[in-house]
């Protein structure tokens, strides 16, 4: 009987183990049944079955009864305590410690009980107990399950003390030892890896946490921040997900939609917008306290990539008088968001174009911190933008002695250059930022793509070494799109390398797929209205760079308003052309690209009209006028002594050709002065015999107006003759009045009664009747004669 007893206990443990929980309560039960001295390991044995089957009051009764049976079980003891840790119960909670502490003085060796012990001394911050009673844990036991919660009581008592180098060897061991269930240790793991700044292993960390428990919003939330700084759009999709998750799962979740926000920052301005103004609305609402600075802030800023600036103005404004007011209860922190907001406050009013107010929050913020290094940036852009090239070099050199490697500065310097058309100064600028970024400046490398490109439209190329710049253009660009296969500018690129070369389909195609990609690339619509140039469909080309213009540029871009003129004038239609290119002019005067375009149409104009034998007198002289300009003008270009985009002996050759012109200008307007007055002459003959056939055409008019007006008072005439002859014509006499007919009733027979001279005596001359009234009358007498014959038969 005693070995039937334990082979059903043994059986009862391993179906434990299996959690196998209702089978080994089951076979519990058989032994208790089958003994009564049955020990109290049986009772403790059912009580964990019913602890894990949720049955908790039954559980704690088969503790209880442990317990009577043998007062000494620490099992019974420690899982009695728990039970009365987990109510919450303040009572209960101190119990449950008592009885902690009544196991761990039977046997203060028990792994179990100490861990307990820790975790309790854990939350009373008492870390020394907490370190010695699960270091003795550690050592006291072999089962893995065991050790793994020693090390993680460990790990996170060193990770309270911020020591952080400890926290994470205990943690590394916690993950060796624990059950796959067991996904604290995990957690802290992915901590420290955060601490680390190793978010690959973090995340590895915190996957496994939520496999296990796929609605943990913490960890929900802590993952969504690592796959938002990851550079796969897969993660960032992922972290976009897990986070709406968290917020359709607890939408009070302030930092839920924060991180949310900072998440569609970068790719749905409107939404961000939406995730920051609902975590205002709950800490307005729910937690009844002004928005922090950085929440408005982040408002203010997706306001600013909307164009909403007067909305964000006022939350910069607000974010800033939050600062100042609570500025005594955290100084350092506020001081530190006020200078970010006033930097933002500075990227507005540059915006708003109010340069001297940006100028003054940028110059502030430098006298506080000088080495804010964007503000030193941002100046040289200022700068740039007013065209003072060397203040905007001196304001990015500074930029310079505070980061050297300041990739953002030498990109800036970089583009000075290639604005000015200094290629081999730009292009070392780029190669520079590339050597220290080890090849993965995919916008360095654009540019010195963009470099060799712009080699092949200089005037004064060398043609022999075009395939050369093609090529190399074209193997900088195909390195940007292996290092990231979406970029749009290094595929517009190859779209414009493709064009140089004559393959305007393939361009045209390349160009129609990035536009499909973004339709926010003003680029590749005006690489697409190049290519209609080529292929000649010039409506198609105006078209498009009007769109683009009233887009993106608000009819403010004097880049391609010069390529709407060349399609015009390739249209020949040189007078719109003329109206662009003055356009142009009054938008930038100190660009001689454009001038020496106009006079070149100005020439072309004046040709043209010269040319014409039918062209006036005014044409001509305002040919004449052209002429002469389109001369000053290129006399002047043609002397240049800086680099230009147009060819200086071009502008010499146009020149003299204006001269040639003007030296034939007497004989057109001499040819014009006569056609002017042979044309005059001819005026004025058609103009008399104009005024001659009117004079004969009013005559004939009064001529027969003033016969229609005699034969008028004739006829009028005639009338009133007629009228005097007609007044006697009729004369109307009185109409004799008819006799009364009297009343009373008719004949036998019925036969009608006639008026003194109304009688007839032939009876279809009678005008009494009518011929309906006499068929009536007979059916009437047919029907008396017929009742009365009724009559006499009854």
């Amino acid at each position: 009987k005693q070995w039937y007893q334990r082979r059903v206990r043994g059986k009862a443990c391993i179906l434990f183990n299996k959690k196998d929980y209702k089978g080994a309560l089951g076979h519990f039960k058989k032994a208790l049944k089958g003994n009564d001295n049955c020990p109290a390991s049986v009772r403790l044995g059912m009580g964990l079955c019913f602890y894990r089957l949720g049955n908790i009051d039954k559980a704690q009764m088969a503790f209880e009864r442990a317990l009577e049976l043998d007062p000494r079980s620490t099992g019974s003891l420690i899982g009695l305590a728990i039970l009365h840790l987990n109510s919450g119960d303040k009572d209960k909670l101190i119990k449950g410690v008592k009885l902690l502490s009544q196991a761990y003085g039977i046997d203060s060796a028990n792994s179990m009980t100490l861990n307990h012990l820790a975790n309790h001394f854990f939350f009373k911050k008492d870390y020394q107990k907490v370190q010695h009673l699960a270091q003795h844990s550690l050592q006291g036991t072999e089962v893995e399950v065991i050790r793994a919660e020693s090390c993680y009581q460990l790990a996170r008592s060193y990770h309270n003390q911020q020591k952080y180098d400890q926290a994470f060897q205990y943690y590394y061991q916690s993950t060796q030892f624990a059950s796959p269930s067991y996904v604290l240790p995990h957690f802290g793991l992915g901590q420290m890896y955060i601490f680390r700044e190793d978010y690959a292993n973090a995340a590895l960390c915190f996957e496994k946490v939520l496999k296990i428990q796929p609605n943990n919003n913490e960890t929900m939330k802590i993952l969504g921040s690592l796959y938002s700084q990851s550079d796969d759009s897969d993660k960032r999709e992922q972290a976009k997900a897990l986070l709406q998750k968290v917020t359709t799962q607890c939408p009070e979740d302030i930092e839920a939609w924060i991180e949310l926000g900072g998440i569609l920052q970068n790719s749905d301005i409107d939404e961000a917008l939406k995730a920051y103004n609902t975590a205002a609305k709950i800490i307005r609402e729910n937690i009844h306290e002004d928005v922090p600075p950085e929440i408005l802030n982040n408002i203010a800023s997706c306001l600013f990539q909307l164009g909403k600036y007067e909305e964000c103005l006022q939350h910069y404004e607000t974010a800033l008088d939050y600062c100042k007011r609570e500025l005594q209860n955290d100084e350092a922190y506020l001081s530190a968001i006020t200078v970010t907001i006033t930097y933002n406050l500075a990227r507005l009013y540059e915006a708003l174009h109010e340069f001297g107010k940006a100028e003054d929050l940028y110059k502030a913020v430098l006298k506080e911190h000088p080495n804010y290094l964007d503000c030193y940036l941002r100046l040289g852009c200022i700068a740039r933008d007013r065209e003072q090239i060397f203040e905007a070099s001196n304001w990015f050199k500074d930029a310079l002695q505070i980061n050297q490697d300041n990739a953002d500065a030498w990109t800036l310097i970089g583009n000075l250059h290639i604005s000015k058309q200094e290629w081999g100064p730009g292009q070392k600028k780029f190669e520079r930022i590339i050597k220290t970024t080890n090849d993965k400046d995919s916008y360095s490398i654009l540019a010195i793509g963009n470099v060799w490109l712009q080699m092949l439209y200089q005037p004064t190329r060398d043609r022999d070494k075009e395939q050369k710049y093609q090529e190399r253009a074209l193997a900088f660009f195909k390195q940007v799109l292996r290092q990231d296969p979406r970029n749009m500018y290094a595929a517009n690129g190859i779209g414009c390398v493709l064009a140089v070369k004559g393959h305007i389909r393939e361009a045209r195609d390349v160009f129609a797929q990035v536009r499909e990609a973004t339709a926010e690339m003003p680029d590749v619509w005006i690489n697409l209205a190049h290519i209609y140039i080529e292929q000649k469909q010039y409506v198609s080309a105006i078209q498009m760079y009007e769109n683009c213009l009233k887009k993106f540029y608000s009819y403010q871009n004097v880049e391609i308003l010069l390529y709407l003129a060349r399609a015009h004038f390739v249209c020949g239609k040189l007078e719109e052309t003329r109206r662009i290119l003055l356009q142009a002019r009054h938008m930038a005067p100190q660009d001689n690209l454009i001038l020496f375009n106009l006079s070149y149409v100005l020439r072309h104009l004046a040709t043209t009209t010269l040319r014409d034998e039918k062209s006036g007198l005014e044409e001509v002289v305002s040919a004449v006028r052209n002429l002469e300009l389109a001369q000053r003008f290129f006399t002047m270009l043609s002397k240049a002594t800086e680099r230009q985009k147009y060819d200086l002996n071009h502008a010499a050759a146009e020149a003299r050709q204006c001269s040639d012109l003007l030296s034939q200008a007497q004989y057109h307007v001499a040819r014009a002065r006569k056609l002017d007055d042979e044309q005059r002459a001819i005026r004025q003959q058609q103009e008399k015999a104009k005024q001659e056939l009117e004079n004969k055409r009013r005559e004939e008019e009064e001529v027969k107006k003033k016969e229609k007006e005699e034969k008028h008072q004739a006829m009028l005439a005639q009338r009133e003759v007629y009228r005097e002859k007609a007044k006697n014509i009729l004369i109307f006499t009185e109409e004799p009045e008819m006799p009364k007919i009297p009343k009373g009733r008719r004949k036998k027979d019925d036969e009608p009664l006639y008026s003194s001279g109304e009688a007839s005596s032939d009876p279809d001359k009678d005008d009494g009747l009518n011929e309906e009234e006499k068929e009536r009358k007979k059916k009437e007498k047919a029907e008396r004669r017929q009742k009365k014959k009724q009559a006499r038969e009854e």
